[in-house]
């Protein structure tokens, strides 16, 4: 989101700007200058969005972009009083989107969700794709990552979990990570650093991980915040993650990441920067589950099968390492 909202700043400079956000993403978000955050609390149920309707009912606004296909979003946006209410165009919008809005952008077939998001600002004549990350990262938290990362060493990140939803079959094995922390000790010397949240599975990778590996490796997962974590990401080598938010945060800082996808497509949610070092197992997925193609699917489709991410290979992931890890300057070992 943060490119499109710097465009529109670009464009209109003189325009005031209001971004109703969760509490968990203004965590990430919150410094961003010449914005007014409204933030909706979504543990706090109800009242959570009774908090945003007292800070948005008296604010009359020109333009709503409602720019999340969700249920969620569609409450949120009927509190928000506005002339112009843009939304996805119908094959896009979920959760009957499509209802809440009195305009909508066209159709594009097979688009990234960035480039999904840049088609607002397109509606709105403002032509731009330029992808302008500038996430506030603070000298402390820049000293966190400091002291776990050090520029003189090859370091790899891995944020080993999705999102914990329903059906979200995302995960790859705990005793192929440790394959591969092992493999990137010894060919490159490389420390590795577990990030994640608190859940009881990512708690789970994280002292299996670390207690089983060879290599050295330091356990963060439920001890960084999402500032603490970008700064980590700013600072390592390269990001190792299934399809998941921190895939985005690592392009927004620059760092490539090699991707885990088998199911759900890596040209529709893959980390935008780094397509080229994805493991991409979703067509073999694909054709597992429903016989058919990446073009014989509803673009985004899902697999729903607990199985699909054991398609991707150690040597898979392995391969589009060595690769980041070239393409960094990292040398293996023993090269010549």
């Amino acid at each position: 989101m943060v490119p499109i909202v710097r465009a529109i700043q670009k464009a209109w400079p003189d325009t005031k700007l209001t971004w109703v956000i969760g509490k968990t993403e203004y965590g990430l978000l919150a410094g961003l200058e010449d914005i007014e955050f409204i933030v909706l609390d979504k543990d706090r149920g109800f009242r959570g969005y009774f908090d945003v309707l007292k800070q948005v009912r008296q604010k009359p606004f020109d333009l709503l972009l409602h720019m999340h296909a969700s249920m969620r979003a569609n409450l949120v946006s009927l509190m928000i009083s506005s002339k112009i209410r843009l939304g996805f165009d119908r094959q896009r919008a979920r959760d009957y989107q499509w209802y809440f809005c009195n305009e909508h952008i066209p159709f594009r077939s097979q688009q990234h969700v960035i480039e999904g998001l840049f088609e607002f600002i397109k509606a709105l004549n403002i032509q731009s794709n330029e992808l302008t990350w500038d996430i506030p990262i603070s000298t402390k938290d820049r000293g966190f990552a400091q002291e776990h990362i050090n520029n003189n060493e090859p370091t790899l990140v891995i944020s080993p979990c999705s999102g914990q939803r329903l059906r979200n079959f995302r995960n790859w094995g705990i005793e192929y990570y440790e394959e591969v922390v092992n493999y990137v000790a010894s060919e490159y010397g490389a420390k590795t650093i577990l990030t994640g949240g608190m859940t009881q599975l990512e708690q789970e990778y994280g002292e299996h991980i670390s207690s089983n590996c060879q290599g050295r490796v330091i356990n963060l997962i439920g001890k960084t915040t999402l500032k603490q974590l970008l700064a980590l990401l700013e600072r390592t080598t390269v990001l190792l993650c299934p399809d998941s938010g921190p895939a985005h945060m690592a392009t927004s800082v620059g760092t490539p990441v090699v991707g885990l996808y088998a199911t759900s497509n890596k040209s529709r949610t893959g980390p935008y920067k780094s397509q080229h070092l994805v493991v991409d197992k979703y067509p073999e997925a694909l054709k597992s589950e429903f016989n058919a193609s990446v073009n014989e699917v509803r673009w985004g489709q899902r697999i729903r099968n607990p199985r699909a991410m054991d398609l991707i290979t150690v040597s898979d992931v392995i391969e589009k390492l060595s690769k980041a890890f070239s393409e960094s300057g990292i040398k293996p070992l023993n090269s010549n």
